[in-house]
């Protein structure tokens, strides 16, 4: 059984249709947001969207701002774990952080993030010794890392709250909760498989040995702690009526993530915020969308505009010490030969 399903996946993947299959899947996922979208804005009132936008509180912002900047602090631990997972020691916090907040930051709004993410991190990793094949070892740790957080979120948050997913999937409460504790019972399967000994996934130099029992614990922490400071920014900046709870909105939050991930939309524009109009049907419109305004100017914009003044600031500086370093070299080279200057030089000596 697992011989036949191994040479399935190998004959779709030569076809490229597990490539097609995705596309299509991006596809029909972002025409369903966009016809949502469509018909939830008709009759959208501009002026008392501009009114909740400018009766938000300073403080409501600050705040949640700050969980935000809470959220992207969690989340360069991604890399940092990723990093000593695959034996890279020497390579210090600051380095993981700074290539974990660009990457990230910069994938979000692009879009295609595993991609985008993957040649922020080679430009940076790359100065330390990193190869190709070691970041992408990275990306794809980092990567079970999120899933991990993102399986442990829903799963519990469903399971307790099964009515906050059924308002976007529609599907029978009992069934998001079998879903949910199938999820969770999947999660601790995949903790015990690890745990019993070590595990080794792909071939070759491509081979990564999956982190032990209590490490993806680890993982999982790191994963919870990040989405939930970012639930909590959105929970911060949707009306404060009528009263909705911190797990509802989490559950509603992470479940649009997700659908703007499987989108591979820049940001899951369109895609997320028709889930969120969705989901948290119960408020009035315009507040939710003022919102929803704010969550993206702080979790997406103002990280993607400090990503790239710091990657530009980067090379910039690589740039001039290479140039240092250079004149240096034709300095020592010059004083190491001094009867063979310029061709200039070399020209008036001969005659």
């Amino acid at each position: 059984m697992l011989e036949t399903l191994r040479g399935a996946i190998a004959y779709m993947r030569e076809k490229q249709i597990l490539h097609k299959l995705g596309v299509a899947i991006s596809i029909a996922i972002i025409a369903t947001a966009c016809y949502i979208l469509y018909h939830m804005l008709q009759g959208l009132d501009v002026d008392d969207l501009y009114s909740a936008l400018r009766d938000t509180e300073i403080r409501t912002v600050v705040l949640a701002g700050l969980c935000v900047a809470a959220g992207y602090f969690t989340l360069t631990f991604y890399d940092l774990f990723a990093l000593r997972a695959i034996g890279r020691d020497k390579v210090p916090y600051r380095v993981a952080a700074f290539a974990g907040f660009t990457s990230y930051s910069i994938g979000h709004n692009v879009g295609a993030s595993v991609f985008t993410g993957g040649v922020v991190r080679y430009r940076i990793y790359s100065a330390w010794d990193l190869s190709a094949v070691d970041v992408a070892k990275v990306c794809f740790l980092a990567g079970l890392t999120f899933w991990l957080g993102n399986a442990a979120v829903l799963g519990l948050g469903v399971a307790y709250h099964p009515e906050a997913a059924a308002s976007i999937d529609k599907l029978p409460i009992w069934l998001n909760r079998a879903v949910a504790i199938a999820i969770l019972i999947g999660l601790c399967v995949y903790v015990t498989w690890v745990w019993i000994k070590p595990r080794e996934v792909g071939r070759g130099s491509w081979s990564v040995v999956l982190p032990g029992g209590p490490l993806t614990l680890l993982q999982i922490v790191i994963g919870i702690v990040d989405l939930g400071f970012c639930a909590l920014a959105m929970y911060i900046l949707v009306p404060d009526e009528p009263h909705v709870g911190f797990v509802v909105v989490a559950v509603i939050f992470v479940s649009a993530t997700l659908l703007g991930f499987a989108s591979h939309s820049p940001g899951g524009l369109g895609v997320f915020d028709a889930a969120m109009l969705v989901g948290l049907f119960q408020f009035d419109r315009e507040e939710l969308l003022a919102g929803m305004l704010l969550f993206r100017v702080l979790y997406y914009l103002v990280p993607f505009i400090l990503s790239v003044i710091l990657l530009s600031l980067r090379e910039l500086i690589v740039g001039l010490r290479a140039k240092r370093v250079s004149a240096a070299l034709r300095k020592l080279d010059e004083a190491a030969n001094p009867g063979q200057g310029s061709p200039r030089g070399s020209g008036s000596s001969a005659s």
